[in-house]
């Protein structure tokens, strides 16, 4: 055998591996999957406004930096990523009773971008992918409406969502029937940490 001849069958076995890897099926995610006892878990890019009651000095809005710590009068270097703001708040406190007597904190998070591991990314033939903040009872509509529908390339009903919470179960979505034919039973509620992949049509 020549060796055009090799390259060109290996072109064509990568071809065939491509296009089987393209239409493979996966079972219909289910129409419910949020959990309704969801807490928000501050991530990095969050801003945390942070009160002191009757200790107005020490109240103030705070970026959660890069490696998810927080900042803060008589506060500094506090890991808040991954936590609620409630635990946050009672981690404040803690630190504060070597200053001040019985303080009370209450912390409200005013910019959602959440850790890494609950954040919603959207990858392939989507007109922009990008990465979401998860809010409870998202749906994969939501999703779509935020990344701007899919590009004329997609293969939208043989997208698919990979599931973290799952070990990283796959699950098939019908987007075309969803936002191009308005079927609404094609919409499911997305996942902490779910991937959506929106694959390139062959056809």
């Amino acid at each position: 055998m020549s060796k055009s001849m090799f390259v060109r069958m290996l072109g064509m076995l990568f071809a065939v591996v491509l296009l089987l890897s393209g239409c493979a099926t996966y079972p219909p995610a289910p129409a419910a999957a949020a959990s309704s006892d969801y807490n928000y878990l501050i991530g990095p890019g969050d801003t945390l406004n942070i009160v002191v009651w009757r200790s107005p000095e020490l109240s103030m809005t705070v970026p959660v930096r890069p490696d998810g710590k927080i900042t803060a009068p008589l506060v500094e270097d506090l890991s808040a990523m991954g936590k609620t703001a409630t635990t946050l708040a009672r981690d404040i406190e803690k630190a504060l009773t070597q200053y001040i007597r019985d303080p009370v904190v209450t912390v409200v998070v005013t910019n959602f971008v959440g850790p890494y591991s609950e954040q919603i990314r959207v990858v392939g033939e989507a007109a922009k992918p990008q990465v979401l903040p998860y809010k409870q009872k998202m749906t994969l509509l939501d999703v779509m409406i935020a990344v701007g529908g899919v590009t004329d390339f997609a293969n939208g009903n043989g997208a698919s969502i990979l599931r973290a919470s799952e070990g990283n179960k796959q699950y098939g979505v019908r987007i075309n029937d969803l936002i191009k034919r308005g079927d609404y039973s094609a919409n499911v509620e997305m996942r902490p940490g779910d991937v959506l992949i929106i694959p390139q049509s062959w056809f």
